[in-house]
């Protein structure tokens, strides 16, 4: 569960799947977490073990399994230097929160703790959902046809129910600026490919001007999950169905579009020229991305005029994301995940499917 998964190239290493242990428990101080854990009286029975899981690549995930088989599992930001407001496990603990109850299925909020007795940076503990992780294409074939369709298809559903949450009534309403949220985004993630660039790529400048002369127009402000894709949501095994949506870290109010266009920038089709690091959705049985919107706009009655600006600025988003992980794994070996990181050539790939998604959108 992390906000950027399989960012490697598929190589002939086996992909096992989310539940695979990755490396020790790297991060964390595993007696005095496992002290914390047992004092908040939820049944824990110590000794604990700890388990780094999942293919993300920015904030570490771990299962913590206790004598009696009883799991859990636990967040902390990166190992190394961090840009500020990136990472924020505290914010991502409080949406996680304010979410029980209205409808949107997330893992129950256990704790958070920030004592540096006990961690270096905060830790939140989250229940352990039982499902299906689609982070790998491995895990992708393992199903059937009918239970990939049936997952993609919930997937646009499980995002309606995010932008219907009310905001006031969750606690949410002041989550973040409600100022016109495409600048908002461009503003950031321009800032932040400043900060983590590891070159020159002239045509992420492009794409910068060219999304920055072509906003639309903001109607609505809604949650925005801001990392929507099939890697950060649990599907039940035995109706596709989403049942929980975790990795809120990246989590804002803003336009609903804009999940919805991040949902297709990661929904890779086998007909795609550029297919990109997500790769699951190209096997047979899964819906096609206009199948997706056909959903979500069936499903919420808003106006799709707007999507292909989102789906573009997504992909420029990606790539912006992918040479931040890059640069923390260089800066951090210890910030790998197990099937590796993006290479350059992986974010190029990236950077060209945002460009021709934007000319067949149409922006200028």
């Amino acid at each position: 569960m992390d906000t950027t998964v399989e960012f490697a190239v598929p190589g002939p290493r086996a992909r096992r799947g989310r539940e695979q242990s990755m490396t020790s428990a790297v991060g964390l101080n595993e007696e005095a977490v496992t002290a914390w854990i047992a004092d908040l009286g939820i049944g824990a029975l110590a000794p604990l073990t700890f388990k780094r899981i999942g293919n993300g690549q920015s904030n570490l995930t771990y299962r913590v399994t206790d004598t009696s088989g009883s799991s859990w599992v636990l967040r902390r930001p990166p190992l190394g230097h961090l840009l500020a407001s990136a990472h924020d496990v505290a914010r991502e603990y409080r949406i996680i929160t304010a979410l029980q109850g209205t409808g949107v299925p997330v893992p129950k909020a256990l704790a958070l703790t920030e004592d540096p007795a006990v961690t270096d940076a905060p830790l939140m503990l989250m229940s352990h959902v039982d499902g299906i992780v689609i982070d790998s294409i491995g895990v992708a074939k393992g199903l059937t046809p009918e239970l990939r369709r049936a997952t993609g298809l919930s997937m646009p559903r499980a995002l309606a129910s995010i932008h219907g949450v009310d905001l006031e009534l969750a606690g949410l309403d002041d989550l973040a600026s409600r100022s016109p949220f495409a600048e908002r985004q461009l503003r950031r993630w321009t800032g932040q490919w400043e900060k983590s660039k590891t070159r020159d790529v002239p045509a992420v400048e492009e794409l910068t001007a060219l999304l920055t002369r072509s906003i639309p127009q903001q109607t609505e402000t809604t949650l925005v999950h801001g990392d929507f894709h099939l890697s950060n949501v649990i599907t039940s095994k035995e109706d596709g169905e989403v049942v929980a949506v975790v990795d809120w870290e990246l989590s804002t109010l803003g336009d609903p579009l804009a999940d919805v266009g991040a949902l297709l920038g990661y929904w890779a089709q086998a007909d795609d020229a550029v297919t990109g690091p997500f790769v699951a959705s190209t096997v047979d049985g899964f819906p096609s991305r206009d199948e997706l919107a056909e959903v979500y706009f069936t499903e919420t009655g808003r106006d799709p005029a707007a999507l292909g600006f989102w789906h573009a600025l997504s992909l420029w988003k990606l790539a912006i994301i992918a040479e931040g992980v890059l640069r923390r794994t260089m800066d951090d070996p210890r910030n790998t995940a197990e099937t590796g990181g993006p290479s350059v050539e992986l974010i190029d790939d990236i950077v060209e499917r945002a460009r021709e998604t934007a000319d067949a959108a149409g922006l200028r």
